[in-house]
């Protein structure tokens, strides 16, 4: 594979779980009861929508196509969110949700800087978003132990 593949290939991943989270937040954000939350879910999404607008730029600049859709596991985590906010648990379960979604970009992020095998090009577009990445999980890990010792 070479590098303008791996390049594309490695940020069209990134590109996919963001969109999911992107996705995700938007939903939750209509349908939690708490303005303060959807608020913050409102935020979360429009960097996650930065994201995936900045890793697309840099596919488009590597020569590649940027990912158009989300993911299957993603598709399946927006899904057991809205079962569970149908039974009833809305903010903890979307908040406890939204986070396995931070855990899997952050994950996929670091993923992408151990690997030996990332290009230049996309370690420095990884390297360059990682703090907001790491600011989102931050925030929603911190929400979720916050709803659960209150609970």
């Amino acid at each position: 594979m070479n590098t303008q593949t791996k390049t594309t290939h490695t940020l069209n991943d990134l590109i996919e779980i963001a969109r999911d989270g992107k996705d995700f937040y938007t939903e939750a954000a209509q349908k939690v009861k708490d303005a303060e939350l959807s608020a913050l879910f409102v935020r979360i999404a429009g960097v996650k929508a930065d994201i995936v607008t900045s890793l697309s730029s840099a596919v488009v600049a590597a020569g590649g196509k940027p990912a158009e859709h989300g993911t299957f596991v993603g598709s399946m985590q927006q899904f057991y969110g809205k079962v569970r906010a149908t039974l009833g648990d809305t903010q903890y379960g979307y908040v406890a949700e939204l986070e396995e979604s931070e855990d899997r970009l952050l994950k996929a992020f670091n993923e992408t800087l151990s690997d030996s095998d990332t290009p230049p090009a996309a370690r420095v577009e990884v390297e360059r978003l990682l703090p907001q990445v790491r600011e989102c999980h931050q925030v929603m890990s911190t929400r979720k132990r916050t709803l659960k010792a209150a609970s």
